[in-house]
């Protein structure tokens, strides 16, 4: 049965059609009929409407159902790792449709300091950039689309984020990944040997190319993937308690960036 678009975050039919086999399996209630069960386009049209509109679990319009359902949704599948693999899924789907293998050979690294809202646990004070919140190190390929994501406080330094965020690589990933491109930033003392030694790649820094504003070459990809994130209100500063649930919705943004 099509559900028509309230909202103009809700997925289409055709996207919900794509999406439905990459949820996880319900299981059954215990005892008694229980509540009817929850649909599950409704939760996932919640989500993808906190997250672009970026208002409060509690404000969250009733067309989406309880926002303490939703958030238990949000929750489960932030633990077992449902968001993760619906991110890696579709990017495998979307590089094969663009004629690549499904994984990639080469990527960059980066890590952009952003403000929280309130939280008093999990943030740190960046000098370098003057931002008292959270880093998102974000590991992507050639094409801008994510591979690994770490939110960490922004008093870590970048060759530290990106040692985590390389080992949160998939494994296939791990074995594919010759050349990954990191900023000035990242090149601390060693990293090259750490990458070469630990990840069975080269990490190749790329200089900045003069004072100002410049396109760093290999690394605009993974800004133009910043600057898609931003796109989504709920990212325009770290409003989480938990850095895993800001890891969460990133990777719920990318999923629907994908979709679309």
């Amino acid at each position: 049965m099509n559900t028509p678009k309230q909202y103009p975050t809700d997925l289409t039919q055709a996207q919900w059609e794509y999406l439905v086999p990459l949820l996880p399996k319900r299981k059954g209630r215990k005892g008694g009929p229980g509540r009817p069960p929850v649909n599950l386009r409704r939760v996932i049209n919640g989500l993808l409407s906190l997250l672009k509109t970026g208002c409060q679990w509690a404000l969250l319009p009733k067309d989406f159902g309880c926002y303490k359902t939703v958030n238990a949704y949000f929750n489960a599948w932030r633990k077992d790792g449902t968001f993760k693999r619906i991110q890696q899924a579709l990017t495998r789907e979307e590089r094969l449709r663009q004629g690549l293998l499904s994984t990639p050979s080469a990527g960059c690294i980066d890590s952009p300091s952003v403000k929280t809202a309130t939280q008093g646990k999990s943030k740190g004070y960046d000098v370098g950039k003057k931002v008292n919140g959270r880093k998102r190190h974000l590991l992507v390929d050639t094409l801008g689309f994510m591979t690994s994501v770490f939110v960490s406080p922004a008093d870590w330094q970048d060759r530290d984020g990106l040692k985590e965020g390389m080992k949160r690589c998939p494994n296939p990933c791990k074995k594919h990944l010759q050349k990954v491109w990191v900023d000035e930033g990242s090149c601390g003392e060693g990293i090259k040997t750490w990458g070469a030694e630990h990840c069975q790649m080269d990490l190749e820094v790329v200089k900045r190319t003069g004072p100002g504003f410049h396109v760093v070459k290999r690394c605009w990809a993974v800004a133009r993937t910043f600057a898609w994130l931003l796109n989504f209100r709920r990212l325009s500063k770290d409003y989480e308690v938990l850095t895993r649930s800001s890891e969460a919705f990133i990777q719920i943004a990318m999923s629907y960036l994908l979709l679309k």
